[in-house]
């Protein structure tokens, strides 16, 4: 369950009430889940049926060690790695990950993603644009932002965005609303009790920087038995100031619908059992579980349960969420990049094909996208260090479900992977192609920035031809 805390106040009939909902991961300067809603229903529009699951993988995955192997490249550049053959004829992806291999036909492949800012973040993940773009007006907003403002209603049994970043992309707060203001800010749960992941010492006073309330708690108050949670009446006893005079006009029970469906999205069943793995049979935890492995695990990298993440996004779709994020870590292999690699990709192999698998026997996967990538690629040349150094020019990506041309592979890299040879595809034609499977047309589609000037979802790049 979540969290519903916060100071005492007393109103006018003498009854101590108790504050919560209150600033955070759902809103700063006073803003309360209730407020965020009733923004959100102004758009009046209509929650769409279909979602986005976006991956990160934190640091920048190395493409010539995934799904663009080069084994007729110099050694310096090769690595360590054998490519084997797939489903797709005459593709081949590394070694660490045959179930991939197996599956390649219910996913596409890019292997010419271009146009990356070089940022170690994940906001060009989640918004297709560079970090300084109307920076001077709050910046872009994140794909599951803009969504909330143009599919968010007071009805939705679950919030529109939902935000499991961890590392980087939380601390830099990476899926940000941007000039739409903290009214659209994701829902963005406490996860790092189930699924730690320590920072690089850099980060510690970043993440400090943020303050207590930048994500919230999954935990109970204390204070607040579920007795009393689940009598919806003194929950609305505990969210709400009542007015001392009730009318009979109805008017407020209007005004009250934000507050609850606040304690709809907090305390429901279905919302909060979504994020509650005690409540998950063992075999299906099984499924998003790959084998502990004896390679030694590099201090910020995730463990082998991390794929639970998916399995959270999976149910958080199932629970009525729109667009979830999240995070795999850690991809930033400046040294010890085949000892990394050994312990990330068998847990990636596992998490992707288990997703895949569980979403289609669910009948859910033409309904749901996934998008796998990162910032940036990897340098082809292996440094001193047995490592590889951020690459801007050229990455790898992933996508599959959403009712997409699946068993592609689109574009070519030169015989170092260095650089794009062919179908260069930009991170903005990747959120073309995200928005088109939920029914959105980017560049028609606008949010109105603080000038009140209306602002298409994208400026450039286009729905990707072999997938749509």
């Amino acid at each position: 369950m979540l969290s519903v805390q916060g100071p005492e106040f007393r109103q006018c009939d003498g009854v101590t009430r108790r504050r919560f909902l209150t600033a955070g991961a759902i809103g700063a300067g006073g803003l309360t889940l209730a407020n965020l809603l009733r923004n959100e229903a102004r758009a009046g529009i209509a929650a769409s049926d279909r979602a986005i699951i976006n991956i990160h993988l934190d640091g920048g995955p190395p493409q010539m060690d995934t799904i663009d192997l080069k084994p007729n490249a110099p050694s310096e550049v090769r690595g360590e790695f054998q490519p084997i053959a797939t489903r797709i004829p005459g593709f081949q992806i590394c070694e660490l990950m045959p179930r991939l291999a197996a599956m390649a036909d219910r996913f596409s492949y890019i292997r010419s993603l271009v146009g990356a800012a070089g940022q170690h973040d994940a906001f060009q993940c989640q918004s297709g644009f560079r970090n300084t773009n109307m920076a001077a007006l709050g910046g872009r907003p994140a794909m599951g932002c803009a969504l909330t403002r143009l599919r968010g209603s007071s009805d939705d049994p679950a919030p529109t965005f939902v935000d499991l970043l961890q590392g980087r992309p939380l601390v830099r707060n990476s899926a940000r609303p941007g000039f739409l203001g903290p009214s659209f800010k994701p829902f963005r749960p406490d996860i790092s009790k189930i699924f730690p992941r320590p920072l690089e010492a850099g980060m510690v006073k970043e993440l400090a920087a943020l303050g207590n309330n930048h994500t919230t708690s999954l935990a109970l108050n204390d204070t607040l038995d579920a007795k009393r949670l689940g009598d919806r009446a003194s929950l609305l006893t505990e969210l709400d100031r009542v007015k001392c005079e009730l009318d009979a006009s109805g008017n407020m029970e209007a005004l009250d619908r934000f507050h609850q469906q606040a304690a709809s999205i907090l305390t429901s069943g279905r919302f909060a059992d979504a994020l509650d793995l005690s409540k998950i049979a063992p075999h299906e935890l099984k499924r998003y579980t790959a084998p502990a492995s004896s390679v030694e695990r590099f201090v910020t990298a995730d463990d082998h349960r991390s794929m639970r993440k998916f399995l959270l996004a999976r149910r958080l779709v199932e629970a009525g969420v729109r667009c979830v994020s999240v995070s795999f870590s850690d991809f930033d292999t400046h040294s010890g990049n085949f000892t990394r690699m050994k312990h990330m990709l068998p847990i990636l192999d596992q998490g992707l094909t288990a997703l895949v698998s569980d979403l289609e026997e669910r009948g859910m996967l033409d309904q749901v996208t996934i998008v796998a990538w990162g910032e940036f690629g990897r340098t082809p040349k292996i440094n001193k260090n047995a490592g590889r150094d951020h690459w801007p020019q050229v990455a790898p990506a992933i996508l599959t479900g959403g009712g997409m041309n699946l068993g592609q592979v689109i574009g070519t890299t030169d015989r170092t992977a260095a650089s794009a040879t062919s179908r260069p595809i930009h991170y903005k034609d990747v959120f073309a192609t995200l928005y088109h499977t939920i029914g959105i047309d980017p560049h028609h589609a606008t949010v109105i920035d603080p000038t009140g000037r209306p602002q298409y979802l994208l400026d450039h790049g286009q729905p990707i031809s072999e997938l749509v």
